[in-house]
């Protein structure tokens, strides 16, 4: 049998090891419960409780960026796609004067605690190996991917900014206006539109599973066969132009210093042999909203160029 003093000294050793244990956990406990203006977010690292209507969010993707403009938040630092880019002139404009802490997988930790946020967002995909990190410096809420989730992706962060009715309008909105300028197309699902993208050294068609995969399914569109892959992109050599094609294609070039390999390929004779080219169906359109815009403002103004393109 224990005596009581060793007794009494299991006891609080117990104790005080269940009370580290909870204090550790991430994913699979239940917090406790949330207090008078607290909320508890689960999320793909686990749950984060935020207090209170967060002022100072730090974003760490072009995602999280955009979604937060949507809803009319500013926030006080974010990420450059690389360290060779700006931020995208559209998310720029309305994002004004912020700090620039790093580039997406790559974020300043002293820059971000610099800046003293009462909320982090990024996903698992781009700082998974930096979110024990970044949650010691402010509440931290992560999406799991990125692309063709944007839409769960929004309301996640829309959640953990206090907004998330607003963002569901801010959908149901956009999916009506998909809907319309669908109609505007005649039968949206008899065209099979195609998407190409430069980039420095290859090509890329982009597949139903991305971000501007599931805007095109959206508008109604069907797409050729090479590009009904559930994935981001295909790779194709030059040589392989000709599984572009389609009845509409849309291309774009990411980044300057891919201008001439776009315009060394458009102005080959492989490239008038596509059926799109020769009937006046090949559309370069922006890269910063088409393939790097990944939220809603980009969204919409993807069905901006598709509306004016209805009316020709």
């Amino acid at each position: 049998m224990f005596r009581p003093r060793r007794l009494l000294a299991t006891v609080t050793a117990l104790l005080a090891l269940g009370a580290t244990a909870a204090c550790g956990a991430s994913t699979g406990e239940q917090p406790a419960a949330p207090q008078a203006g607290e909320r508890v977010i689960t999320h793909a690292k686990g749950q984060t409780k935020i207090t209170g209507t967060p002022q100072r969010v730090v974003v760490l993707d072009t995602g999280e960026l955009d979604a937060v403009l949507a809803l009319g938040v500013k926030p006080v630092g974010t990420v450059l796609p690389d360290a060779n880019q700006n931020l995208q002139p559209y998310l720029a404009e309305k994002a004004g004067n912020i700090e620039i802490v790093g580039t997406i997988g790559s974020p300043n930790l002293e820059k971000i605690a610099a800046l003293k946020p009462d909320l982090i967002l990024s996903s698992k995909v781009r700082d998974d190996q930096n979110y024990d990190a970044l949650s010691k410096i402010a509440p931290t809420v992560f999406a799991e991917t990125v692309g063709k989730t944007w839409k769960e992706n929004f309301l996640l962060d829309a959640e953990a900014l206090g907004k998330k009715e607003e963002a569901q309008r801010i959908l149901d909105a956009y999916h009506q206006r998909a809907a319309e300028i669908g109609r505007q197309f005649g039968n949206p699902g008899a065209t099979r539109v195609s998407t190409l993208r430069f980039l420095p050294g290859e090509l890329r068609m982009y597949g139903t599973g991305s971000y501007i995969g599931t805007i095109l399914k959206d508008v109604g569109f069907t797409r050729p066969d090479t590009q009904l892959v559930d994935k981001t992109h295909v790779k194709i050599s030059r040589e392989q132009l000709s599984l572009a094609d389609g009845d509409l294609l849309f291309y774009s070039a990411y980044g300057d210093n891919t201008k001439q390999q776009m315009a060394d390929v458009t102005g080959s004779v492989q490239w008038t042999t596509l059926g799109a080219v020769r009937n006046g169906k090949a559309i370069e359109v922006p890269d910063d909203t088409w393939f790097l815009g990944l939220g809603p403002i980009a969204a919409n103004l993807v069905l901006d160029d598709l509306q004016k393109f209805a009316a020709k």
